[in-house]
């Protein structure tokens, strides 16, 4: 049996009004045809969940299971909901249209919104017996990402505590309900490679529930090395996106893309499969080191149709699962095993 998982598929970029992608019965009966265990809900949208049922009734989570045709729910996903926790003004417009209107125009309110939605997000979670949160950090320092002006002494250090305080809250409700918070590491996030994420780590006094989601996507986008990345944070990685993409070196443009949409962009996201992630090393490493929670397709491409995408990353991940074996592979090589055969082995009296 595989430790890790999957397939999953994360609904988010399947959302439509339409059938089957409208209710959470009809796209999970879709996700099920075409080869998928399990589904990852967006907690911001409404075809799927009601967040504030979800968080006060139990026989709600309980009857929310019952429309997924046998699919397991991995997680509640908070990413649009974590974003604004921590909102830098430059971003003010756009980010409004994560919330919902009346919390338009008034950052302050976004924010405190933000935050029961959170909490929600962590109680609905329990209600349905799940462990880990994906969310974003959200990101008060990205406008600085790149030192031109020259970054005031003491502005990172003052902006990372600045997040934690935010977080913490989240971060205490999360350890009262016994779920962890796996923050996407992701571009225009403050939380965007490993460094950063150890910044917010120490800012919050290394709280027990600060986790992470790992997307190697995101990863060959800012030139990181997605494997290593596995190793280093190891004991942090709490949550799974399988996401692909590619980055071709060009003479016009880089890694912040020029401004071109996403199909011009010299680093693109790629269906799975498409792109240049190695991901029988990622399943390998993961499998490595004890990761044994949900794979989770992530479909985002400029060039292939979605249900493509989705039906090709099903039988993908399926394919990568592996089973860890029962017994050592040299077994039947082996000779008695005790201290006296090894203390004559070694010629030690």
């Amino acid at each position: 049996m595989s430790q890790i998982k999957g397939p999953a598929l994360f609904l988010a970029q399947f959302a439509q009004d339409e059938a089957p992608y409208n209710t959470l019965s009809n796209i999970s009966q879709w996700s099920k045809e075409i080869g998928f265990v399990g589904v990852q809900i967006p907690a911001w949208d409404s075809h799927f969940i009601d967040l504030d049922k979800a968080a006060e009734s139990k026989q709600y989570c309980d009857d929310l299971k019952g429309q997924t045709h046998g699919l397991e729910i991995t997680e509640l996903a908070t990413h649009l909901i974590g974003q604004l926790i921590a909102v830098h003004p430059a971003f003010d417009i756009l980010f409004d249209g994560f919330a919902p209107a009346a919390y338009h125009n008034n950052p302050k309110s976004r924010a405190e919104w933000a935050e029961k939605q959170m909490i929600n997000a962590i109680k609905a979670s329990r209600n349905l017996g799940l462990s880990v949160v994906p969310t974003f950090s959200g990101a008060l320092l990205w406008q600085t990402v790149y030192p031109w002006p020259q970054r005031p002494q003491g502005l990172v250090e003052l902006g990372f505590q600045e997040l934690a305080k935010r977080w913490q809250p989240i971060l205490n409700a999360a350890e009262e309900h016994d779920v962890d918070l796996a923050y996407e590491i992701h571009p225009g996030e403050d939380l965007h490679d490993g460094i950063t994420f150890e910044r917010f780590l120490d800012a919050t006094g290394n709280h027990p529930r600060v986790h992470i989601l790992y997307d190697p996507s995101h990863f060959v986008i800012q030139h990181l090395d997605y494997l290593g990345y596995l190793d280093y944070y190891k004991d942090y990685i709490k949550a799974f996106h399988v996401k692909d993409a590619e980055y071709t070196i060009s003479a016009r443009s880089g890694v912040y893309g020029g401004y071109q949409d996403w199909v011009e962009r010299p680093g693109r996201f790629r269906s799975t499969g498409d792109g240049q992630v190695d991901f029988k090393k990622v399943f390998a490493k993961l499998t490595q080191n004890g990761y044994s929670s949900w794979a989770v397709l992530e479909w985002e491409d400029p060039l292939k149709d979605s249900v493509q995408g989705a039906r090709e990353g099903a039988a993908l991940i399926k394919s990568m699962l592996i089973d860890t074996p029962t017994h050592a592979f040299d077994d039947f090589a082996g000779g008695q095993a005790d201290d006296a055969t090894n203390r004559r082995i070694l010629g030690i009296d």
